[in-house]
């Protein structure tokens, strides 16, 4: 059970980032965020990983997964989906996340031979299902300037994820969750530092509390706490049946925004995240793999 009680409490931690980040960036310009992330996880991943050791056995040829691995995801990810959230909701782009199981499995029965059984597909579409009828029992927002563009985007990021998700599978017999969480941190700093030297990016010239507060939370709950959590997971279970827990996002940020926006969901909105629970619980069955 601890990997699924893992994989559940990275969907909760990803679906409050959807929340501080929306928040954030109306503060603070993206580029100056994601880098602070990227250090704050690094700072905070280094003596760990100093104080409980990690496993790293390179072989030759690992550094193009590594260097794939780190560039999918949190390079060219995040800088989609931080695109993504200025034109879309956070709800629309949570939506978007129901697309990773798909494509995930999908990767994985073309590069790692991973196999489904009836069942779990028929989860994996029970819960998209589920996704589909969450956004259209939802009310527009104004917060979604353009939301095609941004969905679009957000799409991207999923591709990307793919790309990590597999990787992570692959180096993950030789290389601890924390050591590939490291990888992550630091060629994201590499990325997002130089991305801050450009024209296109701004330092902000005041720092509010609330805004800092979610800076540092998407550093150390985030980056760090998730993506460990995810990264472990992805080593004990197949990738196409941890990528299915993706569909919790769209459900855990309504649930938050409920909490933290004062929102509310309607009973059609209730019976569509039960039915992505549904689907999510049908496709890790012990015969869904089968």
């Amino acid at each position: 059970m601890l990997p699924y009680i893992a994989l559940t409490t990275a969907m909760l931690l990803w679906a409050s980032s959807f929340i501080a980040l929306k928040t954030v960036f109306q503060v603070f310009d993206p580029l100056f965020v994601l880098f602070c992330r990227m250090v704050i996880a690094t700072a905070l991943l280094l003596p760990l990983m100093a104080w409980r050791g990690s496993r790293w056995h390179y072989r030759a040829g690992d550094w193009k997964w590594i260097l794939l691995l780190g560039l999918c995801e949190p390079c060219l990810y995040f800088l989609f989906e931080a695109q993504a959230l200025l034109y879309t909701s956070a709800s629309q782009a949570g939506l978007i996340t129901a697309t990773l199981p798909v494509l995930a499995a999908l990767g994985a029965l073309l590069f790692l031979r991973e196999r489904l059984g009836r069942r779990a597909w028929c989860g994996i579409a029970i819960s998209l299902l589920g996704v589909a009828w969450l956004t259209l029992t939802s009310e527009s927002s104004a917060a979604a300037p353009n939301p095609l563009l941004g969905n679009t985007l957000e799409f991207l990021a999923m591709v990307c994820a793919t790309g990590y998700v597999l990787m992570a599978k692959k180096l993950s017999s030789r290389y601890s969750a924390l050591a590939i969480t490291a990888i992550q941190t630091v060629m994201g700093c590499v990325w997002f530092g130089v991305s801050l030297l450009t024209p296109w990016a701004s330092w902000p010239q005041a720092f509010p509390a609330d805004a800092v507060f979610w800076v540092v939370y998407l550093g150390a709950f985030i980056t760090l706490g998730a993506y460990g959590l995810y990264t472990w997971s992805v080593s004990k279970v197949p990738v196409a049946m941890a990528a299915a827990f993706i569909n919790l996002i769209p459900v855990f940020t309504l649930l938050l925004a409920g909490l933290l926006l004062d929102e509310r969901l309607n009973g059609w909105q209730w019976l569509a995240c039960l039915l992505v629970l549904g689907g999510v619980m049908l496709s890790q069955s012990k015969r869904g793999a089968a």
